[in-house]
Parts: C-alpha cells; sequence; structure tokens
C-alpha cells in the first residue's frame, strides 16, 4: 500500500528538517527524504558547523601560541591535528544526532534515499539498496541545497584540489595553502590553516575580497587579514592547476590578471576551490514535474515559495537569495505555516551575514554603496573597538561598528561590524531593524558596562553625532 502524507520535504538540511517540524507542530502528517546516511544537510555534516569547531580551535591554538604570553600566562601549545579533527567530528555527531532526535519527536517519518518528483503529488525514493518506493503527498517542499560551484579545468579530488568539504578534512597542515575566491568560505577556511602554519595565498577574480558586504567593512578586513600574514592577488584568475602525481610534490598553479595578460606559476601544496555554490537541482525530476527554473538553475517561486507546478514548493538555496542557513530556517517555517493555512512570511530585508573569522565580520540591512545607488540620502555613525573598555582590557580592539540611518526617518537600514563576537553583536541590529527602529532608539537602550555591546550603542548615538567615549 503507498504511504500517504500531508508534507513530503526532500532534503533535510537546515531548510527542510526545520520545514518538517514546524509542519509537524502544526498538525500535518509529514515525511522527509534524505539521500545522506545523516541529516543536517552540507551545513551540519560539511559546512557550518565542522568549520566553525576548526575555526574555535585553530584560533585557541593561536592564542595560546601568540597572545597568553602577553596575559601572564605561559604555554607551548603543540597542535595534535588528528585530535582536533576528532573534536570536529563530535561536534558534527552530536548536531545531527539532534536533529535526528527532533524529527523523531515530534513523528515525523525519515526515508533515507534519493528523491525524485514523479509529479504534483508523488515522490519516488531509491534506497542506498537501490529498492524504488513511491510516497503520495498533498504537498512538496523541495530543501535540496547546493553545492560547490566547479572551475572548468580544474578537477577537485578532495585530496590536493580541494573543495570547502576536502579543506575540513586535510591530514596535515600545507605548507602553502592557495585558495581561489576570496569570499566567506575561502577566507574562514583559509585562516584556520594559516593560523595552524600554512602559508596562505588568496586569488580572486574581481577587485576586493567579499563582493557584497560594505566597502569600507572589506577593505578594513582585508588589512587585518594582511597583518595576520594571508596573502591576495586580486583581480586574477587561475587558468589551470597541473602537478605529479607523487604526494609530497608541489603542485603548480598557473595565475593571470582577470582582464589578460602573462601568466605567473607559484607552488602550492593544497588549493581550495572556493568560489561560490550553485543549487542542488538534478535528478530530482523537475522538468517533468513542470518545475521552472531561471537562468542560474534556481527554482522559480510566487511570493508563497510555491513554483510553477501546482503544490510544489522550494526554500533555501535551490531559490533566489543569499544562500543561508538561517534564511533556510526561516522560510522553512514560512512555507510549513503557508501549506498549513497560515500566513508564513519572511523579512528579507533583515537577514544577517556572518563571517565567522578572527576578527569577525557580521552585517544585516544594505550597505553604502545600495543606498547610494537606491538615491536614499542617510547618516553614518561609526565607533572603533580601540575606544571601549571592554575591548581595551582583553586586547580586541580590532575594527570598529558602522550603523547607517536613513536621513529622514533615523529608521536603521543598515549595520556592519567588523571586532571580536560580531557575530552575537549583530543580533541587537536585527532585532532593532525588524520593529523599524531607529539610531535613537538604539542609543537610548541601556547597555550593561563593560560590554563590547556597548560599541554598538555609541555607533548609535554617532549617527547624531553625539557619541560619548570617541
Amino acid at each position: 500500500m503507498t504511504a500517504s502524507y500531508d508534507l513530503i520535504v526532500i532534503g533535510t538540511g537546515p531548510g527542510g528538517y526545520v520545514c518538517a517540524i514546524r509542519a509537524a507542530q502544526l498538525g500535518l502528517k509529514v515525511a522527509v527524504v534524505e539521500k545522506r546516511g545523516t541529516h543536517g544537510g552540507t551545513c551540519l555534516n560539511v559546512g557550518c558547523i565542522p568549520s566553525k569547531a576548526l575555526l574555535h580551535a585553530s584560533h585557541a591554538y593561536d592564542e595560546a601560541k601568540h597572545a597568553f604570553g602577553a596575559m601572564g600566562i605561559d604555554a607551548s601549545p603543540v597542535l595534535d591535528l588528528p585530535k582536533m579533527q576528532a573534536f570536529k567530528r563530535e561536534g558534527v555527531k552530536g548536531n545531527v544526532e539532534g536533529v535526528a532526535y527532533l524529527l523523531k519527536k515530534n513523528k515525523v517519518q525519515t526515508y533515507f534515499g534519493t528523491g525524485r518528483i514523479v509529479k504534483s503529488g508523488q515522490v519516488a525514493v531509491t534506497s542506498p539498496g537501490g529498492e524504488t518506493e513511491t510516497l503520495e503527498a498533498k504537498s512538496i517542499v523541495i530543501a535540496t541545497g547546493s553545492d560547490v560551484t566547479r572551475l572548468p579545468g580544474i578537477e577537485i579530488d578532495e585530496k590536493r584540489v580541494v573543495s570547502s568539504t576536502g579543506a575540513l578534512e586535510l591530514a596535515s597542515v600545507p605548507r602553502k595553502l592557495l585558495v581561489i575566491g576570496a569570499g566567506v568560505i575561502g577566507l574562514e577556511l583559509g585562516s584556520v590553516w594559516r593560523r595552524l602554519g600554512a602559508d596562505v595565498l588568496v586569488v580572486e577574480y574581481l577587485d576586493r575580497i567579499l563582493p557584497g558586504i560594505d566597502k569600507e567593512v572589506a577593505r578594513a578586513f582585508q588589512r587585518l587579514l594582511d597583518k595576520q600574514g594571508i596573502a591576495f592577488r586580486l583581480a586574477s584568475k587561475v587558468t589551470g592547476v597541473t602537478g605529479p602525481e607523487t604526494p609530497g610534490k608541489p603542485l603548480s598553479v598557473q595565475i593571470e590578471p582577470a582582464a589578460g595578460g602573462a601568466t605567473e606559476t607559484v607552488e602550492a601544496d593544497v588549493v581550495l576551490v572556493a568560489v561560490g555554490r550553485v543549487p542542488y537541482t538534478d535528478g530530482l525530476g523537475l522538468a517533468e514535474a513542470g518545475v521552472a527554473l531561471d537562468a542560474k538553475k534556481r527554482i522559480l517561486t510566487d511570493g508563497h515559495f510555491q513554483t510553477s507546478a501546482s503544490g510544489i514548493f522550494a526554500i533555501g538555496d535551490v531559490i533566489a537569495g543569499p544562500m543561508l542557513a538561517h534564511k533556510a530556517e526561516d522560510e522553512g517555517v514560512a512555507v510549513a505555516e503557508i501549506i498549513a493555512g497560515q500566513a508564513g512570511h519572511v523579512n528579507y530585508d533583515v537577514i544577517p551575514n556572518v563571517i565567522y573569522t578572527s576578527p569577525e565580520v557580521a552585517s544585516v540591512g544594505k550597505s553604502e554603496e545600495e543606498l547610494k545607488a537606491a538615491g536614499i540620502a542617510y547618516n553614518v555613525g561609526k565607533f572603533p573597538f580601540t575606544a571601549n573598555g571592554r575591548a581595551k582590557s582583553i586586547r580586541m580592539t580590532d575594527g570598529f561598528v558602522k550603523i547607517l540611518a536613513d536621513a529622514a526617518t533615523d529608521r536603521v537600514l543598515g549595520v556592519h561590524i567588523i571586532g571580536a563576537n560580531a557575530g552575537e553583536l549583530i543580533a541587537e541590529a536585527c532585532v532593532l531593524m525588524e520593529f523599524g527602529g531607529s539610531a535613537e532608539d538604539l542609543a537610548r537602550t541601556c547597555h550593561a558596562h563593560p560590554t563590547l555591546s556597548e560599541s554598538v550603542k555609541e555607533a548609535a548615538l554617532a549617527v547624531g553625532k553625539r557619541a560619548i567615549h570617541f
């Protein structure tokens, strides 16, 4: 007998599993289809979670090596990379098992295998053993996430030429690491291996790092990374990677100006390809089911996540918008509520973005460049961490807080932070902006002393040219 559900979710990454749980909370009979042996998608298995574990561990190692002495702590750390990798795997295991528990707790049925949409209302699931079962559902949500972007002529073997997945599993610290792409993934993983001892060169096609981030923040961040020993080759492209198969012998990487010109060859032990991600939509039967894609192979949806095929919805990395786990989670909740007859909604103007390097970079809302392009008059308030009491006392004075507010209404339109714990500090800005708050509202909110968050308040005061401590 064919199993029947109110909702089938294909993919159990952050968007998919959250969607399934919320739908179950609303009383729907829900099943999920997952091609991996574990839940959590790229994020929990080979992305956000393992990378944050290595970022944390490598930062602790670097701090013990270079900063403890100034605090009166005598330490001579010795790197045990296998144990550090075990620490990372333990964090992954705890998270994926947690998702399995939550799905079970909410009575969501799991099918492990590859899902393919036969038509509206039907999903065929092929198990790892090759058996195929067809499931029925009133609604289907596609939450299959994304895959790494490949470069033509550069083959990723996940050993010497790696994607983010392979970069998380290196068995030894490379002497020279070349990173292709100065985006979030490249800079995060590049900083991990730099702290552990690798010489790191980042090659970026554009003339700047972190496309999409406020330019002032990006420039300041690059200067800090330069000081940390990460080298950059901007406005450049990698045209080839060649080398002997013999382990221990370096690869030859061909680099030339983005606009064309003479080719230069440099050596690298490992090359990390980090030029972005693409929607994972292959093999889902979308064309046969009548699900339309755009030119970038993203699934086209209306304002309610509905695709061109009746009863089939899509969320997360497979649709337009930033490829962020928390964006997918909010969409998962919203689409579950819409399917259940409620009014699900996502405010895309308040989606934070965080780079978990040291220091961290976080932003929400508009950059100066976006406001200028839109012709919106704005005021700027900035406050450096060098003037913050807590930051000075713990020697974490790199960076600043920058607030952009509408010149006429004072409503906060964007907040950009570079500094310690920026990823946590940005949440305050998100709450303020969600409620349409002004810089004045933030400036008049009492902040605990001494905290790094006082820099956010001072930046809000600076919008009105009345910062106290700077």
